[in-house]
Formats: C-alpha cells, structure tokens, sequence
C-alpha cells in the first residue's frame, strides 16, 4: 500500500490515480478515501492526477491517539502533498475535509495550490458561541458523541439515512450505498472519530477563510441536514477573498444519485476554468 510516514510517525495511506495536474481529495467524517473512488477516476479519465489519503485515524492509516485535530490534519495533507511533490494543484474537501483544505491552506498558504473546492464542509465555524451564535448548539455535537460510543455500528447505520437524505419522501438511496457508508464509518477507530468529532466543530476556520488568496468553489445542497448551508457555506463565502457559492436544490450532504453526476460536471468545468 502506498502510504506516507508524517513527522510524528504515523503512516497515511493514500490513492494516486492517473497523470497530469494533480487533483487532491479530502474526505468527510467519518469516512475514507474510497467516497472519492468516483471522483477520482472522473478525473484521472479526463487526463489529471487523482489523490486521495485516509485521514488519520481510520481506513488503512494509522489509528493514531494523538493528533486528531484540525492542526494535525492540515499538517498531514501538507505532508502528503510536499511527499508527492505537487504542484498547481486543485484541492477538493468534503464537510470535515473542506474543513482539512482550509486550515492546510491557511497555515501552509497557496504555493502548490492553483484552486480550491469545498462542498459541504464545515466552515467557518459550526459550534454556536458567546462570540460566534450562528452555528449549533453544543448539545448537537454531544449528541453524536454519544451516539458514537453507545453503539457505534448502529449510529452509523442512523446517520446515513439524513447523510444521503434518505429520510426524505421520494429518496431512493440503494442499500448499496447505505451499506458502503456503514462499512467505511466502521473502519475508523472510535477515538479518531470521537475526537474528530471536536476538531470539525470547534475549530474555528474564519481567519484561515480571509487568508485564502485563490478561486475557490462553493458547492453545498439547500437540503444538507448534516451541515446546513446557512451556518456553513453562506457564512463562508462573505469571507473569502475569491469565491463564487453554487447551490444545488434539493442536495444531501452526501454525494448520490443526480446530485452525484451534478457535482461531477460542476467540478471539471472548475478545474478547466
């Protein structure tokens, strides 16, 4: 398997697809990089380079017990990208990775980077404060904590029916679908997902968002009841420098069915722009 060795020592195992401009995934909690298999060969057929790496924690990464936070998620992805060598590179990050891609860019900057996606993710800011009221309440989040250590398997089976918007009248997610999803949640190790579950909520992303000096795409559906686009996508977009916000109606937070094929071609016009 190919993987790479981080600073502290941990192995992130990691796909590369294809040649050309690289085209660099970050996926969402808590998932792998296989939710991007899709993705990757889309565009590794329309001749780029798709890469995506198993976030520590879980998948075929190590499970490590320190470092699963946004800092070290960040550090990780700049890892994979200067052992890879890339340059002019697209960064693409679902939800948590949106999150991931903002903080890597942030803290490293643009240097290797021509322009970025974020679909879903968790900017700016997702937990509600004195300072910053728009997100969540912190219930929301103990809530999946948890769920998380009650019965993880069953937790998981319960959060992808509003993942793929399968509780929603008319949904027709294949079990195949909903059985992927459970099977790549059960690969991570409950304390990477318990303690992710702080990074991708607490962490607050603004500064990093104001910092970020190239195109960036907003892709988010109206329907998302994961991370709901008002506390989300339309915050984030008042905060960077350059950045056009795509809203797909009637769009879950997962990737599926014509929302799937949506995305697709909304992300190659992107890159080819």
């Amino acid at each position: 398997m190919p993987t790479i060795t981080t600073r502290d020592g941990a192995e992130i195992f990691y796909k590369d697809w294809g040649s050309g401009q690289p085209v660099v995934f970050s996926h969402g909690w808590p998932l792998t990089a296989d939710v991007w298999d899709n993705q990757l060969k889309l565009v590794a057929d329309h001749g780029y380079r798709g890469i995506a790496h198993d976030r520590r924690g879980g998948g075929r990464s190590s499970q490590t017990w320190d470092g699963n936070d946004m800092d070290t998620y960040a550090d990780d992805l700049a890892q994979v990208i200067e052992a890879l060598d890339l340059a002019d590179a697209v960064l693409v990050g679902h939800s948590t990775g949106g999150g991931e891609v903002a903080h890597y860019l942030g803290r490293h900057g643009s240097a290797r980077v021509a322009r970025a996606v974020l679909r879903g993710a968790v900017t700016p800011h997702l937990l509600a404060t004195d300072s910053d009221p728009g997100g969540a309440p912190r219930a929301v989040f103990d809530g999946l904590r948890a769920g998380l250590t009650a019965d993880r398997g069953q937790f998981y089976r319960d959060l992808g029916e509003p993942f793929y918007g399968n509780n929603r009248d008319g949904a027709t997610v294949s079990q195949g679908t909903r059985d992927a999803f459970w099977q790549m949640c059960m690969t991570v190790g409950v304390k990477g997902a318990y303690d992710c579950i702080a990074a991708f909520s607490e962490t607050d992303l603004t500064e990093d968002l104001k910092k970020i000096d190239i195109p960036v795409l907003l892709s988010h559906g109206d329907d998302d009841q994961i991370v709901p686009i008002e506390v989300s996508s339309s915050r984030s977009v008042k905060l960077l420098p350059s950045a056009t916000l795509k809203v797909h109606p009637g769009a879950p937070h997962g990737l599926t069915g014509r929302f799937e094929q949506d995305f697709n071609q909304e992300l190659l016009d992107f890159i080819a722009s």
